[in-house]
């Protein structure tokens, strides 16, 4: 019996990488792209620590947000279907219904990077050059208005943009971390 199941879980194995030989999920043993590999094992931490060099303002965002993210997210950040809003609920946190957003939710410009910069676009993570993330970054935050649409996002500008939420969660007690806006009065 035990045979007949090992036969089987190999079978199926088998079958499963053979249905699609050009998908990345089945390169077990294949080089990555240079993009891949700059992504890869590489983490955005919040004073700024991982990002890569690029630079990106929301003007130009909005281009990249349209064509990549608007499908899924709504033409101004306000979510379709399941894919979650991005803009808005400021001051809804404390509401019997809080909306998550980057603008309500999210302590850290730089989460939200790394975020764009692994997970999106969702059909094809990971696919956006430095410059459009830190363009399309910039474009939700000022969706947000945390920043203006002609302010520049960069590996310097990016970990000093002050987030609405920042000191809505328990301080990291990391050396990285910056200190909260508490602790700085």
């Amino acid at each position: 019996m035990r045979r007949h199941l090992m036969l089987l879980a190999l079978a199926c194995f088998s079958f499963d990488t053979a249905a699609d030989p050009g998908s990345r999920a089945n390169a077990i043993g294949q080089p990555i792209s240079e993009r891949e590999a700059a992504s890869t094992g590489t983490s955005v931490l919040p004073s700024g620590v991982g990002l890569p060099e690029g630079r990106g303002r929301a003007k130009e965002g909005a281009v990249i947000y349209q064509s990549k993210c608007a499908a899924c997210h709504g033409d101004n950040g306000e979510g379709r279907g399941d894919f979650p809003a991005l803009a808005g609920g400021q001051g809804s946190l404390g509401s019997d219904k809080p909306v998550l957003t980057v603008g309500s939710y999210w302590p850290l410009a730089t989460s939200v990077f790394d975020y764009i910069w692994r997970a999106m676009p969702y059909q094809e993570a990971g696919g956006l050059t430095p410059d459009e993330v830190y363009a399309v970054t910039a474009w939700v935050l000022s969706a947000n208005d945390i920043i203006s649409e002609v302010e520049w996002m960069d590996r310097v500008s990016l970990p000093q943009v002050h987030m609405p939420n920042r000191d809505g969660f328990i301080p990291d007690p990391r050396p990285d971390t910056p200190p909260s806006r508490k602790a700085e009065q």
